[in-house]
């Protein structure tokens, strides 16, 4: 039986997939390979980079015009700047890879003699120009997880590629493909030997184009879903379908991990059963909890001070921008946002995850139960739950803020942080934000018996006046409400002008937008 893939590479017999290929511009590939290309094929981790370049390799060397090798030098990380050390991991692995896939010995002969001759600054460059030679058909090199290596032993090869170049493709590979989740233009790296900061584009400057391989389009979600119905027999609901779309927007990783939390993990639906979009949102959640390192690895990035220039103004919703272009493109890279109007981060999943790891740690510290704003017949009362934060918030927040390294959206995060320990007990928070929105929008979803219900908060910051700031949160609530089928919201403004008394800031008001919906409100 086949399974959905979480790790590594996908083999079609063990694998539900979308056929790799089909996820390139193969036609624009063939081009740039019969025209003696180097090139670059980035996407973020996780999206399929790895078994796009194995069908591209198995794919070319069936076709029998060319000779193709892939080699992945991520095992040179280890060595940091050590290039010779670097050098013969990746001439061992690239010969071991040429033996495996060709059955062409020739290179793992020959690299240790000229390692020994001539030395790591062009060991490489020899060792591809003697293969090249030696090779009856020209060579195509699919290398991967290039941005792996750092420093001198990246420039080492970045450079010993360029010098070959001339000579392609009777005295060196006809094609080059260097893939990472960057490309190679951005790379700024540190040349420990000359103390100073390199271009990527400049000991690469050979470079024709820059791919990039995207998410599953919503067509592909679907397909790949329903090769599991079609050998199971177990379906998906339209629900259900359409809520692993808007939480993944089609991330690979994603889609399958969902999918497989749902149909392959303990406590998996029964096989005669459909697949639910509550059972969706229960495996999103399983996924967060157990912090997947493909989540890890992300949220590890919000680290950076790069990433941390991106992300906090859209959680704040601020109007000005911090960032530089380098700054943005590096994120993207990342997979983390997308540059829609305004600029986003890429997916519910992700959007959800982000402030709950930045806010993990405070999350436990806080003192409250979720049984305190629970009521008898399961109701959540929300108004005694923003009660409590209000009051919280005026006596702790100067504090708790400063714990937030993400400080200029700490009000956002805090309220959060409160919501979420006493929500995820028994409902969750979705929520919106983005560059520029100038609010944070949170919906709360409590089931309560046979029903599901919804409550909106909306959160602002204090600009230009109280007032103007209330009419804009009025509409803007009230537009939310409709779109979410809330039955009451919240808006919360928080006033961060210096010098101004708590018994000012703090206040409770209840007022109605320009359609009549009725609206509490919260200063603080």
């Amino acid at each position: 039986m086949r399974f959905f893939n979480t790790s590594g590479p996908v083999v079609a017999a063990d694998h539900y997939c979308i056929p790799p290929l089909e996820r390139l511009n193969l036609a624009e590939i063939r081009r740039l390979i019969r025209d003696k290309r180097y090139f670059v094929l980035h996407a973020p981790r996780q999206t399929g980079k790895t078994s796009a370049l194995l069908a591209l390799r198995d794919l070319l060397n069936a076709e029998g015009i060319y000779r193709c090798v892939y080699v992945n030098v991520e095992g040179g990380q280890a060595m940091r700047e050590d290039v010779e050390q670097v050098t013969r991991t990746i001439l061992g692995t690239l010969a071991s890879r040429a033996r495996l896939t060709l059955g062409d010995e020739f290179l793992g002969k020959v690299w240790p003699g000229i390692l020994a001759e001539i030395g790591p600054g062009a060991a490489l460059q020899e060792a591809l120009t003697r293969w090249a030679e030696a090779a009856l058909k020209p060579l195509v090199l699919l290398i991967d997880e290039i941005d792996a290596l750092i420093g001198d032993s990246l420039l080492s090869v970045l450079r010993q590629l360029r010098a070959g170049y001339d000579m392609r493709p009777e005295g060196f590979p006809q094609s080059v493909v260097l893939c990472g989740v960057r490309d190679v233009r951005d790379y700024r790296i540190h040349s420990s030997s000359t103390n100073a900061i390199i271009a990527g584009g400049s000991p690469f400057n050979i470079k024709a184009q820059s791919l990039r391989l995207g998410d599953f389009s919503q067509d592909e979600v679907r397909a790949l879903l329903g090769q599991h119905t079609e050998e199971t027999g177990q379906a998906f609901t339209s629900e259900a379908l359409e809520m692993i779309w808007t939480q993944t927007q089609g991330q690979p990783w994603l889609v399958n991990a969902l999918a497989d939390q749902t149909c392959f993990r303990d406590g998996a639906a029964d096989r005669r059963d459909s697949v639910t979009a509550s059972a969706i949102i229960e495996a999103k959640e399983q996924l967060i909890l157990r912090r997947e390192t493909h989540l890890e690895q992300l949220t590890d990035k919000l680290k950076e001070a790069r990433v941390r220039r991106i992300v906090e103004p859209l959680l704040s919703g601020a109007e000005e921008r911090h960032f530089t272009d380098r700054d943005l493109e590096y994120v993207l890279d990342l997979g983390l946002v997308v540059q829609d109007r305004p600029l986003r981060i890429a997916n519910p999943i992700y959007a959800e995850v982000v402030p709950r790891e930045l806010t993990w740690v405070v999350q436990e510290e806080f003192d409250q139960e979720t049984a305190w704003y629970v009521h008898a017949d399961g109701s959540l009362d929300v108004v005694e739950l923003l009660t409590a934060f209000q009051t919280f918030f005026r006596e702790h927040s100067e504090h708790w803020v400063k714990r937030f390294a993400y400080r200029e959206a700490g009000p956002q995060l805090l309220l959060q942080a409160f919501l979420q320990r006493i929500v995820n007990s028994g409902g969750r928070i979705e929520r919106e934000y983005g560059l520029g929105k100038m609010r944070t929008d949170l919906l709360i979803v409590w089931p309560q018996g046979e029903r599901t219900r919804k409550f909106v908060i909306e959160c602002k910051v204090l600009h230009r006046s109280l007032e103007q700031t209330l009419a804009e949160g009025l509409e803007q609530t009230a537009e939310y409400m409709d779109r979410c089928d809330a039955e009451a919201g919240h808006l919360v403004v928080f006033d961060r002008r210096e010098g101004r008394r708590w018994t000012d800031k703090v206040f409770r008001d209840r007022r109605a937008s320009g359609s009549d919906v009725e609206i509490d409100i919260w200063g603080m």
